[in-house]
């Protein structure tokens, strides 16, 4: 292992990851995001208020109070340039009526929670597969020229009900493109590891223990690792996103891994450790690219590009300009990465981290 190298700043990508294209983005009529409330849609909510001319961006949930709240934590002036559309990706009508007019849908709705998704497994479907193929059925009927949905390091060779959802999201949005063949509509994926300090995530959690006294952190397994991206970097890179997609490819940024002690040591100098034992569903380490996508994988200078296997909508792929393959037994986990975060870069990190709560 290595220590990270420039690649990954504190709080921005710095010099080798793309940046978005804002002026790009501010020549499209609408943007709207689905789960647009959760941490996620807040933070790019707030992006595109700073740095588009956007005149319309659509935030599609079901939670009314957070609708709510995010309304009184705008000026007046962008609050006209938000729409606030309570509805479920369940409820494929009401996804049809808020995509008219919207010109690329980011879809971050889901179902996380582990433990629940396999107490509650029909549910997870319903929000995470019977979703995805609402989003896919409402952006070809609306006309919606571009749609990038989430996915999540879980979604590899799966072990939990959340990421076997997933996966069959992310099968479901490159499949669509042969869905649209014929029309403007296309579909991409983004997937990326553990955001640092999102709603629900480990932070949160720590954060809350320590300040009620704690005099341990509960640790699941000393050897653990994760890959770790901050809140605005997965908001940057899926806008990079945009003018990149071609339609069915999978994007997957070059992140760095951290172990789950070191987490807890930069939370907590010296804190001890109280081993609990891998809940069910979880794993050791995570990946986000197995060896069996070697094949039709691209290595770019900020990311990877998984390349259809089977494509049928007459897509030009990276491959054909140019962008050189992985190697053939090429395989991107947590614990063989090369890019590893130390513990007081993480310290540096947690200290400009505002809570998954904070004002939009």
């Amino acid at each position: 292992m290595r220590a990270r190298t420039a690649l990954w700043a504190a709080t921005i990508w710095g010099d080798i990851m793309a940046q978005p294209s804002f002026d790009s983005l501010s020549k499209l009529k609408s943007i709207l995001i689905t789960g647009g409330t959760g941490s996620f849609g807040r933070q790019m909510l707030r992006k595109l208020l700073d740095e588009t001319k956007l005149k319309r961006i659509v935030l599609y949930a079901r939670g009314e109070f957070a609708h709510f709240e995010i309304q009184n934590m705008l000026t007046y002036e962008e609050r006209q340039r938000v729409r606030f559309f309570i509805g479920d990706v369940r409820d494929q009508d009401r996804l049809l009526t808020s995509m008219r007019g919207v010109d690329l849908v980011i879809h971050a709705a889901a179902q996380k929670q582990v433990p629940l998704a396999e107490y509650n497994p029909f549910e997870c479907i319903r929000t995470n597969v019977i979703g995805a193929e609402n989003v896919v059925q409402a952006a070809i009927r609306a006309g919606v020229p571009r749609v990038l949905a989430l996915s999540t390091d879980k979604a590899v060779n799966p072990i939990n009900l959340y990421g076997a959802s997933k996966l069959a999201s992310d099968k479901i949005f490159v499949a669509a493109n042969s869905l649209s063949a014929g029309t403007q509509t296309r579909f991409s994926v983004v997937r990326y590891g553990n955001v640092l300090g999102s709603r629900g995530s480990v932070i949160p959690y720590f954060r809350k223990l320590l300040a009620g006294g704690a005099k341990q952190l509960p640790i699941t397994d000393p050897r653990m690792t994760r890959f770790w991206i901050t809140l605005d970097q997965a908001v940057a890179f899926t806008l990079s996103c945009v003018e990149q997609m071609r339609g069915g490819e999978i994007f997957v940024p070059k992140i760095p891994s951290m172990k789950i002690t070191d987490l807890a040591d930069a939370m907590a100098p010296g804190i001890e450790a109280r081993i609990i034992g891998i809940r069910p569903g979880e794993k050791l380490h995570e990946l986000m690219i197995v060896d069996h996508n070697a094949g039709h994988t691209v290595e770019m200078k900020d990311r990877y590009v998984i390349e259809p296997e089977w494509e049928t909508w007459g897509r030009r792929s990276f491959m054909q300009d140019g962008v050189p393959l992985v190697a053939k037994d090429f395989e991107y986990s947590s614990d063989k990465n090369t890019d590893w975060i130390s513990v007081d870069e993480l310290r540096a990190i947690l200290a400009a981290m505002p809570n998954a709560d904070a004002k939009v």
